[in-house]
């Protein structure tokens, strides 16, 4: 898609870049919103990925919770949350964007956090940027921070090459993609929620719209070494 259709540059009701929330968490994110678009993006993969911490105990998987704006005001979340987020922000810049949906072993996980979602095959969320005529895809998700406790490098993003495959360890190894589910312009929501209470029904709470509740990540770290 040498030309990707203008719809890939608009808010929507989850890239809702044109909020206050949006708009201020790219403009500390660049330096110049006039600058490349290869060197914006790769600023705003970084604001996401660290800027935002990535937590999954207690996050909201309404339609409000993942919209772009409120993860910009929790200041956290998980990959479902984080590329939303991204996508939305690159948007705010005139870069079109879409995101992803995968199936996962995910190797950055407490045991207990293994046990609430059922196994260590994730539902995974990523974006895809349109830079300098191609298809890139970026996954802004695991914070530096999070990345040293659980003794994983982190996933860096060039603007060029896909930053897909996250590394934990020093052996070479990554994260394996099993399926992808394609590509969308928006968030497909029923898709996600649906598979999320398929997928992982221990993860969510009764309403099925909230994580479960009573656990940071962060303080688990040390049970998954």
């Amino acid at each position: 898609m040498t030309n990707p259709p203008d719809r890939l540059t608009r808010p929507t009701a989850f890239l809702d870049y044109e909020t206050d929330e949006v708009q201020g968490f790219v403009d500390h994110a660049v330096k110049d919103r006039s600058a490349d678009r290869t060197a914006n993006a790769i600023e705003l993969y970084y604001a996401v990925r660290d800027g935002i911490f990535y937590e999954v105990y207690g996050a909201s998987l309404s339609p409000d919770g993942l919209r772009a704006s409120h993860t910009v005001t929790a200041e956290s979340g998980f990959c479902l949350h984080k590329s939303v987020l991204y996508a939305a922000a690159v948007r705010a810049l005139g870069i079109p964007s879409r995101l992803v949906y995968s199936d996962v072993r995910n190797h950055l996980a407490s045991p207990r956090l293994l046990e609430h979602i059922g196994g260590d095959v994730f539902f995974h969320g990523l974006t895809e940027v349109h830079l300098n005529g191609k298809w890139v895809k970026a996954t802004p998700v695991f914070n530096e921070i999070l990345c040293k406790l659980y003794g994983m490098e982190t996933l860096e993003f060039d603007g060029v090459s896909d930053s897909l495959y996250h590394p934990f360890d020093e052996g070479g190894g990554s994260m394996e993609f099993l399926t992808e589910h394609g590509s969308f312009d928006d968030v497909p929501y029923d898709f996600v929620i649906d598979t999320m209470r398929r997928r992982h029904p221990g993860f969510l709470n009764a309403g099925g719209t909230d994580t479960v509740r009573g656990g940071r990540l962060i303080d688990e770290s040390a049970t998954a070494r």
